[in-house]
């Protein structure tokens, strides 16, 4: 799953919209999947940070809604890769081709060191808790989870007719720290309009730039990358 650079403005009472994930189901993902097939602004800005956080370790990484698996071919040796998604164009041992929102997420009995969910969630309607509490329980006790998601506080907010998981920054933010420990978050990058940035300077400068800017990141900032880390206490939250 992903966000389109352009997108088209869409009314929403409470930003949740699951009767209209029965038009953007495996049919829908299969045709838009194939426009990621090459790297993009966000994708290129995950691996440097999944690379990053591996710093030549061994690590099993699972990339959530991973597309076309277009990732796995920007990250170093060491990080192994595994992947899953509604629509899988090209059948492999580390790609699961599952409708997530039906099923729990999971590989297998896998732990992952790295877990990632990039444009993700904004599809996940009312199942956003629970994607969260199956994705901590599939991190391993020193592992990372990165995650994406939309700035609805855009001066010139545009949301994919796809999106059903609609609220401020700081719900989602909320939410995510009731599952994790939030270790830093950070504009992906900023833009004047709401979409990537396009300019090959300006996207030189803004791949290696993770640091939010006081008012201006609220209202130019496309969408934002949390870093997190199993919450000390996530045995106790798991438990019914």
């Amino acid at each position: 799953m992903d966000n389109p650079a352009d997108a088209t403005q869409l009314a929403s009472d409470d930003g949740t919209r699951d009767d209209a994930r029965e038009g953007y189901r495996k049919g829908f993902w299969s045709k838009e999947n194939l426009k990621f097939v090459e790297p993009h602004f966000r994708l290129e800005k995950a691996a440097r940070i999944v690379n990053n956080i591996a710093r030549g370790r061994e690590c099993d990484l699972l990339d959530v809604g991973c597309g076309p698996a277009t990732l796995m071919r920007l990250l170093d040796e060491n990080v192994h890769y595994y992947g899953i998604d509604i629509a899988i164009h090209n059948p492999a041992p580390n790609l699961i081709e599952t409708d997530f929102l039906e099923t729990p997420i999971s590989f297998g009995d896998r732990l992952f060191e790295i877990i990632l969910a990039q444009g993700v969630f904004e599809y996940v309607g009312t199942f956003q808790d629970q994607k969260f509490a199956e994705i901590s329980k599939l991190l391993a006790d020193d592992g990372k989870f990165v995650v994406s998601y939309w700035n609805f506080g855009h001066r010139n907010k545009h949301v994919y007719e796809a999106f059903s998981n609609i609220q401020p920054l700081n719900d989602f933010r909320q939410s995510l720290a009731s599952h994790f420990h939030i270790d830093g978050f950070f504009p992906v990058g900023h833009n004047w309009h709401h979409r990537e940035p396009g300019r090959k300077l300006v996207k030189v400068a803004q791949m290696h730039m993770n640091l939010n800017i006081p008012f201006i990141s609220q209202v130019l900032a496309v969408e934002y990358f949390f870093v997190c880390s199993p919450r000390p206490d996530r045995d106790a939250l798991a438990s019914p």
